[in-house]
């Protein structure tokens, strides 16, 4: 049977604050809910660009984890091995094989799902194996019906006394936790209701983040986006819906499009907020195009058959690769928050390499369960059962580091690329 995390019967061992130690660089330190013990993570498509960045954040944040690398192909896991270092091992795992799934679990802390992509899949194996052999588990899941679908084991977790988290990287994931922060903020003023929330994301490229990021925007596409006005659910068209963002220095304004991403509904039923979207948008300016032009070209069903679209991400990587050397891999996120008063907020998040900011994301999340801030259950970034409403200036002053621009709670002339000029404190 794995070895369950040490928990405090009454939510986290660990509670971040201004207070928290500060290692190299104004890191938080590494304060494990049981300092004597050797905590090992299964990071399980460790061999990959998410899966791997996350390996990586994780032996530069914490040297002294074990880090068990899970993949398929031996020949890139001990690769990959060579370069973490002796603190590391690789375990050849097929999440698809639930014996081979369970054996890999039975002697790990917590296990690290990084093996996407998430649409379409039928069952959350990983976690019903974890939930089997009493393992912590986090996964990075970007997909609503698979989010959700793991959610509705939280009973289960909880029988069981393991922690997990689920949507738990860079978006959704670190997105959601600087949007509870906000609306956090928003309610302690009592001064207006927060009334409506929006995502926006920018990725240049595939991000260096390879085929398992174009499989998962080909398989967006077939789904009808979810998001919510006024409290009432609409639906609307995949990449429809553009609107003009500024991101901020390094980024400026960029064409976003509505995608249907988990973040929409768990905000807004976590955090009641009556008004939720999130949107998209990556460059060169054409790559834009070819998705729009993909969803009224392509049927729903073409596009959510996983055999097809993998077909597509073979025909079309070669040239996606190759302009991704043009394009970099910067990455931003922008969440807006408008309350009943008129007052808006903003959060910025932008890194210069996604395949980097995904796994020091991801990591962050990792090292809050290992520090005792997620009880037992399956919970959503933003709920306070997942990451402690005290331990998230930890998360994301580590989930930052790299960043090259980072703020929360800012109004938006403050943030954007031309800001407006202010006269006495009034917008002009």
């Amino acid at each position: 049977m794995a070895r369950a995390l040490l928990l405090h019967p009454y939510g986290a061992t660990v509670r971040a604050s201004s207070s928290t130690a500060k290692s190299y660089d104004g890191v938080p330190e590494v304060k494990l809910s049981d300092p004597t013990r050797n905590y090992r993570v299964l990071v399980l498509g460790g061999t990959g660009r998410v899966g791997g960045s996350t390996a990586t954040a994780l032996s530069k944040l914490c040297p002294k984890l074990r880090i068990v690398v899970g993949g398929r192909n031996r020949e890139k896991g001990e690769a990959m091995v060579a370069k973490l270092g002796e603190n590391s091992e690789f375990a050849q795992v097929d999440i698809n094989d639930a014996k081979m799934l369970e054996t890999s679990l039975r002697d790990v802390d917590l296990v690290v799902h990084a093996a996407g992509p998430f649409q379409q899949a039928p069952r959350c194996t990983v976690l019903e194996a974890a939930i089997k052999t009493k393992t912590a588990y986090l996964d990075v899941c970007d997909d609503t019906s698979y989010a959700f679908r793991a959610k509705s084991l939280e009973a289960e977790a909880v029988a069981a006394n393991i922690p997990a988290i689920t949507t738990a990287g860079i978006y959704p994931g670190v997105s959601n936790v600087m949007a509870a922060e906000m609306v956090t903020a928003a309610r302690s003023e009592d001064k207006g209701k927060p009334e409506k929330l929006r995502f926006s994301y920018y990725t240049a490229g595939t991000g260096g983040a390879g085929p398992t990021i174009l499989a998962t925007s080909f398989l967006l596409l077939g789904e009808e986006v979810i998001a919510y006005k006024q409290g009432e659910k609409v639906k609307l068209r995949p990449y429809s819906g553009m609107i003009n963002v500024d991101f901020g220095k390094g980024i400026r304004k960029r064409d976003v499009y509505l995608l249907n991403l988990p973040e929409v509904r768990s905000t807004h039923e976590v955090l009641e907020v009556p008004t939720v979207s999130a949107r998209f948008g990556t460059a060169p300016f054409f790559w834009n195009w070819g998705m729009e032009i993909m969803t009224k070209v392509l049927s729903p069903e073409v596009l959510r058959d996983r055999t097809k679209v993998q077909q597509m991400v073979e025909l079309f990587d070669p040239v996606v690769r190759a302009m991704d050397g043009f394009s970099g891999e910067r990455v931003s996120m922008r969440v807006d928050l408008e309350c009943s008063d008129g007052r808006s907020t903003v959060g910025i998040y932008s890194h210069k390499k996604l395949s980097v900011a995904v796994g020091v994301s991801t990591a962050a999340f990792v090292l809050a369960m290992l520090e005792g801030s997620t009880q037992p259950g399956v919970w959503f970034p933003e709920e306070p059962q997942g990451i402690a409403v005290e331990a998230r200036e930890a998360l994301l002053s580590r989930a930052s580091q790299g960043t090259f621009n980072f703020i929360l709670n800012k109004p938006p002339w403050m943030v954007e690329t031309v800001p407006k000029e202010v006269i006495l404190g009034i917008y002009v």
